[in-house]
């Protein structure tokens, strides 16, 4: 066990303070980047940054390895000897570049091979690698104003959620009972769904006499916890979203296309032939992009006066020769130095444009530094309100192909050199705003625990290029076995992304759909709601909202009733939601490693998933989902009301 502070004082993260004191203080300094920990973390970004790699090539998902990662260095550390809380954070952040990369590189890279062409591991690694590196480097000036000054504000679920589980560990006792119990609930509860079938694992409904209209829920252990840590205003919003696009847009779509006896651009098949997932599919998903897009330019300007000034400060500092990481910084506060950063990100932008394995002009180069500043800020945002998993990377880099393949348009460029020069700019900006957002939410953390962020940024860049270094190997080893494009491995993104790309350079984009997303969002913020949370939910799929919904709904009713112990009750209901996130996540990636090997899950849907379809099939569901609630209403409700718990939730 990591040597333990009895007199840490209670750590607030439901606001921002300038007195907020970090697990570890900044006066204390102990074992972080160590070797070991280095070396665990690359293994940990290789092996999750497969299994992502499959699990987004079957079906279109990614699961968030931060916590995952943190629980497996506690358990393996403690078998092997004891660590300290910033060595397993610092296992957690290197080993979750995995995931980040793998998201990037299986959104668009496989589009190539969907075209006929078959990219090389160089290629492959020189992509995913400057996108990882360009993610890292604009994230960094970024970190002061999203992770401090916001802090409260923004809750970045996943990297409280990750900080707790890191405490729990380091502390033992009621508050890991609290992590662990919720981490074996939510891993047997995963199991028994996805890996043995034995419930479905989203129920639907079909409303009665409202055509086209659906409710569905995704109804897993992740969603339920990361509904109660970003709590009732977030999961309103994204809920919003979600019903413009379920109970009001599909149904439209449905009234006006089963009374046409053509189809309707962009798809090609009758309204009369679609499922409301169809329709989806070949029109909301184009105006939820839209609305991202608006909502990302909004998050941009809001941001630049902080961004900008932040910027002036350094390069203030700079030209007076002072170092910005220097001593005279606490440890806590301690960054990459601006020079260095605008160094990198300069080396970074000739070899884009010099390196024959980005076919990249001068031109697409510029356009891939620009369109991954204006991303990673919008992703590192993004992930602050609602998490790494449900972050829309495919859609920032649907606009990056949009924007780019326009301006190629308007030049002429049109030929086949043209389509992979486009995708080879939407490759890199994708990689960019996943490692982004992904090393936003482990600085969060490191914030929360008290690691050095310097470090964390310097361990960010060898889990990014050592998951690079693999992913090439990866993609072509799956195309090898399963083939990419297949019925065992449809790239969903990658081939809606293909669709985009082909689609605008051969004037056959529905701009139509797009721009009602663009005047949507508008309309929301004209009406003072913000945008981009809505436009979350707008573009994802309802399956994913519902179970969000009810996390938060959980949260507002038990504050509510709790009154003067609100603070303590909504502190357990937040450990113990994280160990709902880190249990369903680890049982997630142990399935999809094992599928890697064998073909299928555990078991072909055994029980309720073949032989109790339809409504007994959906109430069912429904109830084992409300049983998995109760425990966390349980949870919040019991203990001692005057427990003082000394990590919390953000509101």
């Amino acid at each position: 066990m990591a040597e333990q502070d009895q007199s840490v004082p209670e750590v607030d993260t439901s606001k921002s303070s300038p007195t907020f004191t970090p697990y570890v203080p900044d006066h204390r300094s102990i074992r972080e980047f160590s070797l070991r920990a280095i070396l665990m973390g690359t293994i940990l970004s290789i092996i999750f940054g497969a299994a992502n790699a499959y699990l987004s090539l079957r079906v279109g998902l990614v699961i968030s390895a931060s916590i995952p990662a943190a629980v497996m260095a506690i358990g393996i550390f403690r078998v092997i000897g004891g660590s300290t809380v910033l060595e397993n954070n610092m296992v957690q952040t290197i080993g979750s570049s995995g995931e980040a990369v793998a998201a990037g590189v299986i959104f668009t890279i496989p589009a190539l091979i969907l075209w006929g062409i078959r990219p090389e591991v160089g290629r492959i690694f020189v992509i995913s690698a400057l996108g990882g590196c360009l993610g890292i480097l604009f994230m960094i000036p970024l970190r002061r104003y999203l992770i401090v000054r916001e802090h409260g504000r923004l809750p970045y679920p996943e990297g409280t959620a990750c900080a707790n589980v890191l405490i729990a560990g380091d502390r033992g006792g009621r508050q890991a009972g609290m992590v662990f119990s919720g981490l074996g609930i939510g891993a047997l509860y995963e199991f028994l769904m996805s890996g043995l079938g034995l419930w479905n694992r989203t129920p639907r409904l079909d409303i009665p006499g409202f055509p086209g209209a659906r409710i569905e829920g995704e109804i897993t252990p992740p969603l339920l916890g990361i509904g109660y840590i970003i709590g009732p205003r977030i999961s309103a919003l994204m809920m919003a979203g979600g019903t413009i696009s379920w109970l009001i847009l599909i149904p439209l779509i449905t009234a006006i296309g089963t009374q046409t006896p053509i189809p309707l651009f962009p798809a090609t098949d009758l309204m009369a032939n679609m499922e409301p997932h169809d329709i989806w599919h070949h029109y909301i998903r184009y105006i939820g992009a839209g609305s991202i897009a608006f909502g990302g330019i909004i998050t941009l300007i809001r941001s630049l006066p902080a961004i900008l000034g932040s910027l002036r400060t350094g390069i203030v500092k700079a030209i007076r020769g002072f170092e910005e990481t220097g001593e005279n910084r606490p440890r806590t506060d301690r960054d990459i130095p601006l020079t260095w950063i605008l160094t990198g990100l300069l080396a970074v932008a000739l070899l884009i444009w010099i390196l024959p394995q980005v076919p990249a002009n001068l031109l697409g180069a510029s356009l891939i530094v620009l369109f991954a500043f204006f991303f990673a800020t919008v992703s590192s945002r993004i992930v602050g309100l609602i998490g790494s998993s449900s972050n829309p990377t495919s859609v920032m880099t649907i606009a990056t192909l949009l924007g780019t393949s326009l301006i190629f348009v308007s030049l002429g460029w049109t030929g086949e050199e043209h389509f992979i020069m486009a995708l080879s700019v939407g490759a890199v900006v994708c990689v960019s705003a996943a490692t982004a957002g992904d090393i936003s939410q482990n600085l969060k953390t490191g914030y929360l625990v008290g690691a050095t962020p310097i470090k964390q940024q310097y361990g960010k860049f060898i889990g990014a290029l050592a998951a690079a270094a693999a992913m090439g190997w990866i993609v072509l080893s799956l195309d090898n076995a399963y083939q990419i494009g297949s019925e065992l491995l449809p790239a969903p993104q990658a081939t809606l992304i293909s669709m985009v790309v082909r689609g605008v350079l051969t004037a056959e984009l529905p701009w139509g759909l797009v721009l009602i997303g663009v005047f949507l969002a508008a309309a929301l913020e004209i009406l003072g709601v913000p945008s981009l949370p809505c436009a979350v939910g707008i573009y994802l799929p309802l399956s994913l909202s519902v179970p969000i919904m009810v996390g938060g709904l959980i949260r507002r009713l038990l504050e509510r009733k709790g009154g003067e112990d609100e603070k303590a009750e909504s502190d357990r209901g937040v450990l113990y939601s994280s160990g709902l996130i880190a249990g369903g996540a680890l049982m997630g990636i142990v399935i999809a490693a094992l599928v890697v090997y064998r073909e299928g899950m555990l078991a072909e849907s055994i029980w309720v998933g073949n032989a109790w379809m339809g409504n007994l099939g959906t109430v069912i569901s429904l109830l084992i989902f409300l049983l998995l609630a109760l425990t966390l209403v349980r949870v919040v409700g019991k203990g001692d009301r005057k427990e003082k718990m000394e990590i919390g939730g953000c509101a």
